[in-house]
């Protein structure tokens, strides 16, 4: 059972939303807003938040934004009743881990909420053999969430480590972009392909700021992406 924040100014969808979480044995807690939002995260956190986008006070983007800038991978799937790539890219550029368009299923909810809880177990149930990972200057810690570049620390979602993960586990093979996010996400949702671009991008950034010179990461054109084999 996980303990899920729910984050919307729709009260009657609050209500239904809560109703099926608990159906499925997750508690719940809700706020009308993300300004009343970031109060219960930080008065009692809890496992994952699902926040609407379009708020009064502040907006799920500000959201995401504020909690990535201060460190905090805490979960956080999306809902907008702006169905565009655009929006779904942004949402993912501050950060979110997952992004549902409204209207939903919320069997479909439910589904990206229980992989994205999977993801974070199986990150957690790592055995102690391959729980750390180093390649090129990049180390990867999986029992704390962690990723560092030339020993300088990387805030990274679970959604951006699990993607290091795969690119790492096989340096200069070239993953495509649905390999990618299935291996990155856990489950078979159907998403934009072109969004593994989005999470790529981001990635270099945080590497550049550290690294100018960071070439890790290549892109294939036409097949995908692999992290680069200095070996070769």
């Amino acid at each position: 059972m996980a303990r899920i924040l729910l984050i919307d100014d729709d009260i009657d969808l609050l209500d239904v939303l809560a109703l099926a979480f608990e159906d499925h044995g997750h508690s719940t807690d809700c706020a009308e807003d993300g300004a009343a939002g970031l109060e219960r995260i930080r008065r009692q956190r809890p496992d994952l938040v699902v926040s609407d986008v379009n708020m009064p006070r502040i907006d799920g983007f500000t959201l995401c934004r504020r909690l990535r800038e201060a460190g905090d991978t805490l979960p956080l799937i999306l809902l907008t009743s702006r169905d565009n790539e655009i929006d779904e890219a942004l949402g993912l550029e501050l950060g979110a881990d997952d992004y549902v368009p409204k209207p939903f299923n919320t069997r479909i909810l439910l589904a990206r909420v229980h992989a994205l809880l999977r993801r974070q177990a199986l990150l957690a149930a790592q055995p102690e053999p391959s729980a750390h990972r180093s390649v090129d200057g990049l180390t990867l810690d999986a029992d704390r969430l962690e990723v560092r570049l030339h020993d300088a620390p990387v805030q990274v979602t679970v959604t951006e480590f699990r993607l290091l993960e795969a690119l790492t586990s096989r340096p200069g093979v070239v993953f495509s972009r649905d390999r990618l996010m299935e291996m990155a996400r856990g489950d078979d949702s159907v998403v934009a392909e072109r969004i593994i671009d989005t999470y790529v991008r981001r990635l270099r950034r945080k590497f550049e700021a550290i690294d100018a010179g960071f070439e890790g990461i290549e892109t294939v054109i036409g097949a995908g992406y692999r992290w680069r084999d200095r070996g070769r």
